[in-house]
């Protein structure tokens, strides 16, 4: 009897394990699920090809911590959300620069600005982003990215109203502004991308330098603009080769003709070393060659105060970067690795592909010699960085040539969460000399730093800087710009 009763118990439990069982099965998933893009690949919920690509769009700002960036995934939609808080502390000799250095010109010895220091305390560079993708569909990925800052443009800073800012409102009201906003349709034939992104010049974001500064440094190609893009990516097990052409908005709107960028990459996937590219984009990097061109024209009022006419010009620039790991880097060993990073650009009419490059120069005066009052002015239809006329009425494009070189090493034991690096750059110009007083207009300048990177947590990283400016006027006066930096990156 007692025996039949355990039977029958057995037997009821069995029944109510299998019902619970199979109404867990049938229980639909959660429409609204917060994961990474990790999981979602383990899972098998998106495709590799779709993971890299959403660790490709966002690396420049996250690294290694793409993979495990929070995602939320509507039924086969998934929303990427990333970014970074910054805090540096800044120290210059000079009262030349803002935050960002950018290839602004050190202020001369002997003047107020020149023999002054300057503290400056910021969060503007912090940075936040948003990727979203649609489900695949044969074989065609559909994306989008908006990524943002607070480094708007803002009044510039001073005590006469209502034309300049206050200090308070520069740095405790920073300005939102849009880095990247494109969308982008990858197919197995080409893939299309229409909106602001990296310039396609320089190759840009792959063989940016390591530093604590807020880049572009000087001599460092750095740009964003609106563009239309179509490119191939061809992957072997062993190598991959890239080829673009885009279609940019042009350096003045009334150009009539758009700029043209194209560019060929050879990567050798076996070859791999560890990359830094800005301040917080730690990851995996493979020895790697870019070529790329750019051609551009203008169209320009011609040089009265009054214009009938226009002078028309082309101009082109050629750029070849380059990432060598020396001592190789893997996922797996990240310490005691070295790599070397190198950009060398010569070209016409492009400082706008630089972070605010002027150079001093600037249109000549207009002549006057019936000495009317006021005297004529000329209105420009280009910034004078790019082209100016001179006192014959010649148009002429003002020529750059810069190069940068960077090392990266980290240290052994560690697993990549200590490191050091260094940068050097030289940027001058060919012409600058004709076109601009020689107290003011820059010859060249040299540039270089050296930095101590340090993760204390996955999320969290401190970097600390050294950089010196040494800015040649073509009157062959040297001014001299030393920076401290210190900073601090939550990483999200």
């Amino acid at each position: 009897m007692r025996q039949h009763a355990i039977a029958l118990l057995v037997l009821a439990s069995t029944a109510i394990v299998s019902s619970a069982s199979s109404a867990l099965a049938d229980e639909p998933k959660p429409a609204v699920e917060l994961t990474t893009l990790r999981i979602l690949r383990d899972k098998q919920v998106i495709t590799p090809d779709e993971y890299d690509s959403a660790v490709k769009d966002i690396g420049d700002t996250s690294g290694a911590k793409a993979p495990d960036a929070n995602t939320l995934v509507v039924g086969k939609w998934a929303t990427t959300l990333y970014g970074f808080v910054e805090a540096d502390q800044i120290y210059d000799s000079t009262q030349s620069l803002g935050e960002s250095a950018g290839n602004g010109q050190i202020a001369r010895p002997g003047t107020y600005g020149g023999d002054h220091d300057r503290v400056t305390f910021t969060i503007r560079n912090s940075r936040i982003g948003l990727r979203s993708k649609a489900p695949e569909v044969a074989g065609i990925r559909a994306s989008a990215q908006l990524e943002m800052d607070f480094l708007g443009t803002q009044l510039p800073i001073g005590t006469g109203q209502p034309y300049l800012g206050s200090e308070g409102a520069n740095f405790t009201n920073a300005t939102f502004r849009a880095r990247h906003a494109f969308v982008k349709l990858e197919t197995p034939i080409v893939d299309l991308l229409i909106g602001q992104y990296w310039q396609l010049y320089g190759w840009q974001s792959a063989y940016h330098p390591n530093t604590v500064e807020i880049q572009g440094v000087p001599g460092q190609i750095y740009s964003r603009t609106a563009q239309v893009r179509v490119s191939k990516t061809i992957k072997t097990q062993h190598v991959t080769f890239e080829a673009a052409i885009a279609a940019m908005r042009p350096p003045q709107r009334d150009a009539g003709v758009p700029e043209g960028q194209a560019g060929l990459r050879l990567a050798f996937n076996d070859w791999t070393g560890v990359q830094t590219a800005g301040s917080t984009s730690t990851q995996i990097a493979p020895l790697s060659i870019a070529v790329t061109g750019d051609v551009r024209r203008v169209r320009v009022p011609e040089f009265t105060a009054a214009p009938k006419d226009s002078k028309d010009r082309a101009a082109s620039a050629v750029a070849v970067d380059a990432f060598i790991p020396v001592l190789p880097g893997s996922k797996e060993k990240m310490g005691n690795s070295l790599s070397l990073n190198g950009e060398v650009s010569t070209g016409y009419g492009v400082a706008d592909l630089y972070t605010g490059l002027n150079g001093g120069v600037a249109n000549p005066t207009l002549p006057n010699p019936t000495n009317v009052n006021p005297a004529p002015t000329y209105t420009p239809g280009v910034d004078p960085s790019i082209a100016v006329y001179d006192a014959d009425g010649v148009l002429h494009f003002i020529q750059w040539t810069s190069m940068l070189v960077g090392v990266q090493y980290y240290l052994p034991g560690l697993d990549g969460r200590m490191w050091l690096s260094a940068n050097y750059s030289h940027l001058q110009s060919a012409n600058t000399k004709n076109y601009g007083t020689a107290a003011k207009a820059r010859d060249s300048i040299d540039w270089f730093d050296v930095n101590l990177f340090a993760d204390a947590t996955t999320a969290m990283r401190f970097g600390l800087e050294y950089a010196n400016f040494n800015d040649r006027y073509v009157d062959g006066t040297h001014a001299i710009n030393h920076r401290l930096q210190l900073s601090g990156f939550y990483l999200f």
